[in-house]
């Protein structure tokens, strides 16, 4: 995990960022210090996470042990932990996370439970966000019950715990397709969990904060600032 401080004012709130890759590579520049340079701006303190990969999915199911999620919990502790010292409030401690990040920052919101042995007082503090930010998300939807069919994947678990969360994606994605953050949207409604959902008609997979001619590389970050000053974050 690589920290970087709020630059100029200092709001109290940090935000953990979560690359894609595929659980294969991380895209640490793309997806990582590139969304620090934003959050730094914006007056948070913001922390890149480098989780373990490559992890295989045998026959496209999830591990029973999600070395990511382990890294993600990890890492959600340190930094409530060392919150005093960094500046930020540990009640105002998010995450950020693209494709494959995305889907570990949704099973960050919506787990208690550590799956490595406890091994310190961080390992005390709550693993789950204040807020989530899910970009691009993959692996949650059950596409074997048909095309119109909205279920989420057997290994996807939703708790009425989870934290306000902002889900950003593209209609024309090819990678994982718009049916992917809808499901997960609709499942977190239902149990009760505030949900904004922007979806744009073109953006692909992949875009991060790069600016391209589609206009949600260059108008999400917006939205996600007044989002975080709605719930009282900014």
């Amino acid at each position: 995990m690589t920290l970087y401080r709020s630059k100029g004012r200092n709001v109290g709130t940090a935000m953990l960022v979560m690359p894609g890759g595929g659980f294969e590579v991380i895209a640490t520049d793309l997806e990582g210090t590139e969304i620090c340079d934003w959050v730094v701006q914006q007056g948070m303190t913001c922390a890149v996470l480098k989780y373990r990969v490559p992890q295989a999915w045998p026959q496209g199911q999830r591990p029973k042990v999600l070395l990511g999620l382990e890294d993600a919990q990890r890492a959600m502790g340190l930094l409530r932990e060392q919150a005093a010292s960094y500046g930020f409030d540990p009640h105002k401690v998010g995450v950020i996370g693209f494709s494959a990040g995305a889907y570990l920052a949704a099973s960050l919101s919506n787990t208690d439970e550590r799956t490595y042995p406890l091994t310190d007082a961080a390992d005390q503090q709550s693993p789950r966000p204040d807020f989530a930010i899910v970009a691009y998300t993959a692996r949650m939807l059950d596409d074997s019950k048909g095309r119109n069919s909205l279920e989420l994947k057997p290994w996807v678990t939703i708790s009425p715990k989870a934290p306000p969360t902002f889900i950003l994606h593209a209609m024309n994605d090819p990678t994982d397709p718009i049916r992917q953050p809808m499901a997960y949207a609709l499942a977190l409604s239902d149990a009760g969990v505030p949900v904004d959902m922007w979806l744009y008609a073109k953006g692909g997979h992949a875009f991060g904060m790069r600016p391209t001619a589609d206009p949600i590389s260059r108008e999400w970050p917006g939205q996600v600032k007044q989002w975080l000053h709605n719930i009282g974050m900014l």
